[in-house]
């Protein structure tokens, strides 16, 4: 991982705990979500479920859990995987935290901006 690849989105304070926010930012066309817990622990992962492509930023957090807004799908925030008995994957998103900014790994090729 290349350290120019490294994108500060900004400060974890930013991310309201138990809470998301979608970025202006795209992985391959497909957009971006980053998720803090009540633990301050973050987790970043692309903004469709894997069922109907409902926009996970929009649904509850609950523990390391985002809960669909469409059909109430369970999606474990560090893997991206749903909650058994549903079955998919949303993509996950490389992240950390440098002196409380949230840095997301983004190579440039799949990077675009989007107003």
């Amino acid at each position: 991982m290349n350290a120019h690849d490294w994108k500060n989105i900004g400060p974890l304070e930013s991310i309201p705990r138990s809470g998301s926010r979608r970025l202006c930012l795209r992985q391959a066309g497909r957009p971006i979500a980053v998720f803090r817990t009540r633990d301050d622990e973050v987790f970043a992962l692309i903004d469709e479920c894997p069922h109907k492509r409902g926009p996970l930023s929009e649904g509850i957090v609950s523990g390391k859990t985002v809960t669909c807004p469409l059909h109430n799908w369970g999606i474990a925030l560090d893997s991206g995987e749903a909650v058994a008995p549903d079955e998919g994957r949303a993509g996950s998103i490389p992240l950390r935290v440098v002196d409380g900014n949230i840095h997301v790994y983004l190579p440039e090729p799949a990077v675009e901006a989007i107003a």
